[in-house]
């Protein structure tokens, strides 16, 4: 090959979504291309012009527009276009003009129709109404999926199974003959066809629940409950169960959601097995479940304290095996959380009972499942109201210093907003959190604006649940009710711009300590979390996720069709690229930070990073027009 070829060629591989061609069809592009001069200003394709060739822009920049002359796009270098006139009728649909001195690389339509037919990663980065944000998201998961080890690969043998009206003590003697740990309780169909199944002799069932070694000390013994007692009066009334085709992870993060050590596996609606605890453990003996069995272990805060090396080695695990965004934030939230429910137990140990009863809230990133490597703490008490300032807080004071000082023990820094529970403004019983969320929404000023970005984002970490669902249903309930305080929230929400400046370029950070690099954090996930918030507010969505608020919002008329989609892709792209440039760091020994440097991008990456943000720009202009600001009159 001439070095003329050879140049061609190493350019195009560097961009997608050339970037994933063979050897040979690389070559094969390279030797077919045309190369083409433009003069800026210079007319590159011209509306309904009969279109033969992709253009790939090798250098200068293009500016591509709709039919009615409205700009479109603007590209540079590495980009393409053309394909969507090659995919219909050879018309161009955008006219394209040389926005300055531009030199294109013309690919022939039968090596374009070629490609498609050969490679499927390129089929699917042309393909109509495709955008490369989100074929690189869903090849990550296609990619991330073949990773994936399923849960059925840790079911070594078919479940014991016994009829609701089996008798305890014949429960318990076949556990102990076939040395289980857990029986299935099977009834007649009822009310739950999702585990309704046929054996082998045809008879119809249904799986009522599960009943395990434990329950027999919990719910039999210490019960005092007689040993012909049917097990279906033991059973818990609500069976969680994970299908076969899961992964390994995802049943992991059942059991601790739901705080359980069995879990049947379903073949659609067959039960084909019981994963104990124990079998994931020695499957993933690095993994965040045995780091938060281990946490409950520790018997004192520098115990907990030591575990940070290990918290940061199951952050890279995750990312190394392919876990995606939502998979990584919701095992280091878990993992936060157990560190926070750990400190309360010990302080209570040592405290003794609590006065009255009290929930800790996790604000934030630890309420939405969202947390990254690096965080801090976003912390409340909500109290119950027989709480007595005088004879009580001094109690509750003690709690919430041994829980933040632990925290930050354990690497988890102070708030530099002081949102703790150490402050006695966020220490109060139910009746005083109620005024003030009430306040927030109905009377909104910046500072209780500010505040409704933290406290709305807000779940249980450990104590009475019901203090904080009270909360959660008041915000979804007046919210939706309050249009001045959803504009407010709307404009607050824009802050916060993504690093689009001029184009081609990205908007440095200014601020001395990271000069000259991009803070995804404050330009990207945390604008696409502040706008995504607002909407489900809008909505009355009860969800705290990001990622699950979309699919609330796309349930609404709130968006138009496909937004919730793009919004989606682009946090999933954003948040990765600030958790993979984490891991460089954690890699290098260096502490992680939310900033990446260009020059630590790839051309691919940032390419997807301009995409992701002009999402986000494109969502955050939407937002101000979806919720005006209504006239006091009103």
């Amino acid at each position: 090959m001439d070095v003329e070829l050879l140049e061609i060629r190493q350019h195009m591989g560097r961009f997608p979504p050339f970037e994933g061609l063979s050897d040979d069809l690389l070559d094969e592009v390279a030797g077919q291309v045309e190369v083409a001069y433009f003069k800026a200003g210079s007319d590159v394709l011209t509306l309904d012009q009969e279109v033969h060739d992709f253009c790939y822009i090798r250098s200068g920049a293009v500016e591509v527009y709709r039919r009615g002359g409205e700009l479109y796009n603007r590209l540079g270098e590495g980009d393409i276009f053309g394909h969507f006139s090659l995919l219909r009728n050879r018309r161009a649909r955008f006219p394209a003009k040389a926005m300055e001195d531009t030199l294109i690389y013309f690919i022939p339509e039968a090596v374009f129709y070629q490609l498609c037919e050969a490679d499927e990663h390129f089929a699917d980065f042309v393909e109509v109404e495709r955008p490369r944000l989100e074929s690189t998201v869903e090849e990550h998961k296609k990619q991330n999926d073949m990773m994936i080890t399923r849960v059925r690969k840790l079911v070594s043998r078919y479940p014991v199974m016994v009829e609701a009206s089996t008798t305890v003590q014949e429960a318990a003697r076949l556990i102990s003959d076939y040395q289980a740990s857990a029986v299935l309780v099977l009834d007649a169909p009822g009310d739950n066809p999702r585990y309704t199944f046929r054996d082998s002799e045809g008879r119809a069932w249904q799986v009522k629940g599960i009943l395990t070694d434990s329950d027999f000390r919990t719910r039999v013994v210490a019960e005092g409950r007689p040993a012909d007692t049917p097990v279906g009066e033991v059973i818990a009334h609500q069976l969680i169960a994970v299908q076969s085709d899961e992964s390994v992870h995802e049943a992991m993060l059942c059991m601790l959601r739901n705080n359980i050590h069995h879990l049947p596996v379903m073949h659609r609606r067959s039960p084909v097995g019981i994963v104990h605890l124990s079998d994931i453990i020695r499957y993933e003996t690095q993994s965040s479940l045995y780091l938060v069995s281990n946490i409950f272990h520790q018997s004192s805060s520098e115990g907990l304290a030591r575990l940070t090396p290990d918290v940061n080695a199951a952050f890279v695990r995750l990312v190394e095996e392919g876990a995606d965004s939502r998979m990584i934030g919701v095992a280091l939230s878990t993992i936060g959380r157990s560190l926070s429910r750990r400190l309360l137990e010990l302080a209570e140990a040592e405290l003794g009972p609590p006065p009255v009863p009290y929930c800790l809230m996790a604000l934030g990133s630890m309420a939405r499942n969202e947390q990254s490597i690096v965080t801090d703490q976003d912390n409340a008490l909500v109290l119950s109201d027989d709480f007595d300032p005088e004879q009580h807080d001094d109690y509750f004071l003690a709690l919430a210093t041994r829980l933040s000082d632990g925290l930050a023990a354990c690497g988890y820094a102070y708030c530099k907003g002081d949102i703790m529970a150490t402050n006695p403004r966020w220490r109060q019983p139910l009746a005083v959190w109620k005024r003030y969320f009430r306040e927030w929404i109905q009377e909104p000023t910046p500072e209780r604006l500010l505040h409704s970005s933290i406290f709305f984002d807000l779940d249980t970490v450990f104590g009475d649940n019901p203090l904080v669902e009270q909360l959660q249903d008041l915000v979804a309930e007046l919210a939706p009710r309050h249009p001045r305080f959803l504009a407010s929230m709307a404009r607050n929400a824009l802050g916060r711009t993504p690093p689009l400046g001029f184009f081609r370029t990205f908007v440095m950070e200014k601020d001395g300590k990271h000069n000259n690099s991009i803070n995804l954090k404050r330009r990207g996930t945390a604008p696409m979390v502040d706008l995504i918030r607002v909407h489900a507010l809008a909505c009355g969505s009860r969800a705290q996720n990001s990622f699950e608020r979309l699919e609330d919002i796309d349930r609404t008329q709130l968006l138009a069709p496909g937004v919730s989609d793009r919004l989606r892709y682009a946090l999933e792209f954003l948040s990765m690229s600030r958790i993979r440039h984490q891991v460089i760091d954690l890699q290098h020994e260096l502490a992680p930070d939310n900033n990446i440097e260009p020059e630590n991008v790839s051309d691919t990456e940032r390419h997807n990073l301009k995409d992701a943000f002009q999402v986000l720009s494109n969502a955050q202009k939407f937002l101000k027009f979806r919720y005006p600001m209504p006239s006091r009159s009103r």
